[in-house]
């Protein structure tokens, strides 16, 4: 990656934290493929909300693309947790992307409240 100015996103315990969930989605190796299509994609669409929100000058436009962040989390979590229910990741797996997911899911609720 290049060197240069620090995007908006880049120091974020949010954005960090979004791609640990990511990483642990997809180190979880959910067995349906469909099922870690959507946990897969729904996570990178938290990274990508929450590296836009920080990007946008609008406290408005903040709190609602923090808010899409904050539901993508919210599926990403509920589709490992699905799969590991159904036996297509491991309980071990699950548990870990969940608590990673309500960690993200608790910094994205904070600050949109903190953005009011």
């Amino acid at each position: 990656m290049a060197q240069g100015a620090v995007l908006p996103h880049e120091t974020l315990v949010a954005y960090q934290v979004a791609c640990e969930l990511l990483v642990a989605i997809r180190d979880a190796q959910i067995d349906d493929s469909g099922l870690r299509d959507q946990a897969i994609r729904a996570a990178k669409s938290a990274c990508l909300n929450v590296a836009e929100a920080a990007g946008r000058e609008s406290i408005t436009d903040q709190k609602r693309v923090y808010a899409i962040a904050r539901g993508e989390a919210s599926e990403a979590t509920a589709a490992v947790q699905i799969a590991a229910l159904a036996g297509d990741c491991s309980r071990e797996s699950g548990e870990g992307a969940t608590a990673t997911g309500r960690r993200l899911y608790g910094l994205l609720t904070g600050v949109i409240r903190r953005s009011a």
